[in-house]
């Protein structure tokens, strides 16, 4: 232990900043395949099945690895298996591209790598989750969590702007080469410059079966009242959030016009309130307790949704869509910060592997509730329904004494202690 400190201590700057550069520009490849293959299967199908199939191929994949990917990124080495899906993800795409060349170029192949490049997801979530305090001190977890939101923001805002000129201009080929090159640097850059020593449980000989590592992650969870408390309100708080997080669309559509700019005007306004956030949070860093600023983010989330169901102006709207991407970093940068402190290492890769799981399952399993509804119900009572029943719930949980507990700053639990 004393050994990861120091370490942490005298090159934690330049470890973070490598390690995120790397991640920055592999996310930036795989946005653009992913919006890129996105376009090609609805350009080339114009088929609403087609894209259900692969929203799902997108999804499953990542929600069925989720606890297993837990379980390794607490067995193996986390930069290890970050640069493992990497290389995943990179070969499937050059195999792709390569078949794509050669004049081959079925769908299905397209549903193929969207579920591989899910699989690396998996993988990758829960070991990015789980490495970052091991190279980052406690104190600086906030600001670095929220500077990493800011740049992943910053990527999906590019991303769709640079994919459609990409696919203007040139074929979806040179896209999926683009990504394998991306992939190349992240991998080269982790494996030659970034050294993090291993976790204890990565350096002890195992002596327990995955499945039981799973039960034991699950009973760890049963065990921290907090914890089990604060994945039930996520899991009740994503599903309310799937109109405003997948309604909003048809909503615009139905209500201000079929326009495809107003469509990019939305994803705009929300990517630019998420970068602003995500700046905000790492400079501001939250209230003392973090409870306090998820708190403040799920309020300001719930009243933007209420907001999206009133307003009948289409520029106006897009004042709530943009300060609902604001307060996203405000819930999920103190969230991820209160899991890395609070959380034993050893366990780490597994709650943020179930974390992972009701996170990608939550708002689809909201959209088969509220999706058939929207045929029936105008979509603007359901956001004036949903964001209502996001401020109470949000209330429940402010109120919930041991969740409060745990959003304390550890330096003050450590002082009281």
């Amino acid at each position: 232990m004393a050994q990861t400190e120091e370490h942490k201590s005298k090159n934690w700057r330049r470890d973070i900043i490598l390690f995120m550069s790397s991640q920055t520009i592999s996310l930036f490849g795989s946005a653009l395949v992913q919006y890129a293959i996105m376009w090609y299967v609805t350009l080339t199908t114009e088929s609403g099945l087609m894209m259900t199939l692969f929203i799902l191929c997108g999804f499953i994949p990542t929600f069925v690895l989720s606890p297993f990917a837990g379980v390794w990124a607490d067995r193996f080495n986390r930069k290890n298996l970050i640069m493992l899906a990497d290389a995943m993800i990179a070969s499937v795409t050059l195999i792709l591209a390569i078949t794509f060349l050669l004049g081959y170029d079925e769908a299905w192949l397209l549903f193929v790598i969207a579920a591989v490049r899910a699989l690396g997801t998996g993988i990758q979530t829960p070991a990015v989750g789980a490495i970052l305090p091991q190279i980052v001190p406690e104190d600086k977890l906030t600001k670095v969590n929220g500077i990493n939101g800011t740049l992943q923001a910053l990527m999906m805002f590019v991303a769709p702007i640079v994919s459609a000129t990409l696919l203007t201009a040139a074929t979806i080929e040179v896209i999926f080469f683009i990504d394998v090159i991306t992939a190349a640097i992240a991998i080269f850059s982790l494996l030659f410059f970034l050294k993090i020593p291993l976790h204890q449980k990565a350096t002890d000989a195992q002596t327990t079966s995955y499945r039981e590592d799973f039960k034991l992650g699950l009973t760890y969870i049963k065990n921290h009242s907090f914890l089990k408390s604060f994945f039930i309100f996520f899991a009740i708080f994503f599903v309310l959030m799937a109109p405003a997080a997948f309604l909003t669309p048809l909503q615009v559509t139905r209500s201000f016009g079929d326009d495809y700019w107003r469509l990019t005007a939305i994803e705009i306004a929300f990517s630019v309130g998420m970068m602003a956030g995500g700046a905000l949070i790492a400079s501001w860093g939250g209230f003392r307790n973090k409870i306090h600023t998820m708190t403040l983010g799920n309020l300001v989330m719930a009243a933007c949704t209420v907001l999206l169901g009133l307003i009948p102006n289409f520029w106006i709207y897009l004042i709530p869509m943009a300060v609902f991407g604001l307060a996203m970093p405000m819930l999920n940068t103190p969230t991820t910060v209160m899991l890395q402190e609070k959380v034993d290492p050893n366990y780490m890769g597994r709650i943020f592997g179930v974390f992972g799981m009701i996170s990608t399952s939550m708002m689809p399993i909201g959209m088969l509730i509220f999706g058939p509804i929207a045929d029936a119900v105008d979509i603007e009572w359901l956001l004036v329904g949903t964001g209502l029943l996001m401020a109470v719930l949000t209330l429940f949980f402010v109120k919930n004494k041991q969740l409060v507990e745990a959003g304390r700053p550890a330096v003050q639990e450590a002082a009281q202690g």
